[in-house]
């Protein structure tokens, strides 16, 4: 298993709402890599699997909420 801290801000959209991701944690190539967020609204620290969550915004790139990713 490995684990990389994000050193940057990453908003992320989850089914929860949108977050910060912390960590990403990859188990192998048996299993989708899991995202360690932040919510937004809640302040819970909650994982996702790769498949659930996207990138929502960057600021400094420039992406908006709006913009396809």
């Amino acid at each position: 298993m490995n684990i990389h801290e994000i050193q940057q801000i990453l908003w992320v959209e989850t089914e929860l709402g949108d977050g910060i991701a912390l960590f990403l944690m990859d188990y192998g190539m048996q299993n989708n890599t899991v995202w360690v967020v932040a919510l937004e609204e809640t302040g819970e620290i909650k994982h996702f699997d790769s498949n659930q969550i996207k990138l929502c915004r960057n600021h400094t790139i420039g992406l908006r909420t709006d913009t396809p990713v």
